[in-house]
């Protein structure tokens, strides 16, 4: 007979490569934690309905304590042998107290007491995310506020557009953040639910209370159905999707960073601190940290769509297909902590080239909305309002000219409509404060945004 916990019907033991591939301690030791205090609240619960006896309760209690100060001071041997961080807990617990830690697992299947440390182990890792998020969103709406004044291009199709606030351009991140943080406090309640006690499949014939021990960890409620218990994953891919989501915010927001940080755009700078150099040429300031932020999206998706494969022609209940379900969250939350932790980091210490920015947008065709607004309201419809100014644009650029440089009998030339007020209506700090509809880039309309936002944070 098999030494394994389940050996009771086998004749032999598994080869030492089966073993292994069978084994999932190497990964989900990072769970000892939540796998000790589930224990605990089970043992507390048999106890408290007369499963346990009050001394074994003790027993097992202390135990269970023991093996992770054990584990934390580094006393405690893992082997594959014992597949997964319960079964080496639990032999562990048996190694400390004797035959009596063996009553631990009455009432309960490795099934709901994995399904319970994840449960509380993705609690716990989304409300971490969602600190970092509101993080992120207090030094982006600190970034806005402190550079109010500055001026920038706005971009379509990476094509200059119309010239935009600053402020407003990296605000339109925080309200992305806001959306993410949005989405993880609601997954909130359907992560908050206690697998214990659903065993393996059906239930038990134990008089357990599955309410008290899901009182005990914190959880809001328990799942109504023993089967679904221990078969959803349904939070595990939503938390994924939520961090793929923020990653891939991140991503655009890096991939900006990259583009102004390069001597084409030269619109800011960013800190020795979050850049590296190149080990061939000296010259070099690269924006690594973005890179790996862009780089890192496609991994945490990668873990979305391995997760949806996985689950998606499982039947019910548990099948040990569902050993990976770990790997990729694991790596998700890491990489997502990370990342948010880098970008912060990298905003709280950038620096903007006004100069510059000052320069390009005083050197472009972004104020050529402005001339076929200033038209309409002159009468003209905004249809031959464009027309007009596209072939104003077009002896520009054969002229070697902005509209700024053009005199007014070019312009009048172009529609005699067109009076001395046009060049005031082409600065671009009037084309910028103009535009103060709700949402705009004109001041007036940023702070209020900012102040809407100021208020969320609080």
């Amino acid at each position: 007979m098999t030494k394994k916990a389940w050996g009771g019907r086998f004749q032999g033991e598994p080869l030492d490569y089966v073993e292994a591939f069978n084994a999932s301690i190497h990964f989900d030791k990072i769970l000892i934690e939540k796998d000790i205090e589930g224990s605990i609240a089970h043992a507390t619960m048999l106890e408290k309905k007369g499963i346990l006896s009050e001394v074994e309760a003790e027993q097992i209690i202390s135990g269970l304590k023991a093996v992770l100060e054990d584990f934390n001071a580094g006393r405690m041997e893992l082997s594959v042998q014992h597949e997964d961080i319960h079964m080496n807990v639990e032999r562990a617990l048996i190694n400390k107290i004797g035959e009596v830690g063996g009553k631990l697992h009455t009432g309960r299947s490795r099934n709901d007491q994995v399904a319970t440390d994840m449960h509380l182990y993705i609690k716990e890792q989304v409300e971490h995310i969602i600190e970092s998020i509101n993080s992120l969103k207090k030094t982006i709406l600190t970034l806005a506020e402190e550079n109010i004044h500055v001026i920038m291009p706005g971009y379509t199709h990476l094509q200059r557009a119309q010239p935009v606030l600053f402020s407003h351009h990296i605000m339109a991140y925080f309200w992305m953040l806001q959306r993410d943080g949005e989405r993880f406090s609601e997954s909130l309640k359907r992560i908050d639910l206690s697998p214990l006690g659903a065993g393996a499949i059906s239930g038990t014939t134990f008089d357990i209370d599955r309410e008290m021990s899901a009182d005990l960890l914190g959880f809001s409620d328990i799942y109504q159905n023993s089967m679904d218990a221990v078969s959803d994953r349904d939070y595990i891919i939503e938390t994924l999707s939520n961090i793929s989501l923020v990653m891939m915010h991140l991503s655009r927001l890096s991939e900006e960073i990259i583009f102004w940080m390069s001597e084409e755009a030269n619109f800011i700078q960013l800190s020795d601190q979050f850049t590296t150099g190149s080990s061939m040429m000296p010259q070099k300031k690269n924006p690594d940290m973005a890179e790996l932020i862009r780089g890192k999206s496609g991994r945490t998706t990668g873990a979305l769509m391995g997760m949806l494969m996985l689950v998606k022609g499982l039947p019910l209940t548990y099948n040990k297909d569902l050993q990976e379900d770990k790997e990729g969250i694991f790596d998700a939350v890491t990489t997502v902590l990370g990342s948010l932790e880098i970008m912060n980091g990298m905003l709280e210490t950038l620096s903007i080239n006004e100069e510059v920015l000052e320069e390009t947008v005083s050197e472009d065709f972004s104020n050529a909305t402005e001339l076929a607004d200033y038209l309409v309201q002159k009468g003209v419809s905004f249809r031959k309002a464009h027309e007009v100014v596209g072939k104003l644009v077009l002896k520009c650029i054969h002229s070697g000219k902005y509209l700024k440089n053009l005199s007014l009998e070019e312009f009048r030339q172009h529609h005699r409509s067109i009076e001395d007020d046009i060049y005031d209506q082409l600065s671009t700090r009037t084309s910028v404060d103009r535009r103060n509809s709700r949402g705009g880039t004109g001041t007036e309309a940023v702070i209020e945004q900012m102040k809407r936002a100021e208020k969320l944070l609080k």
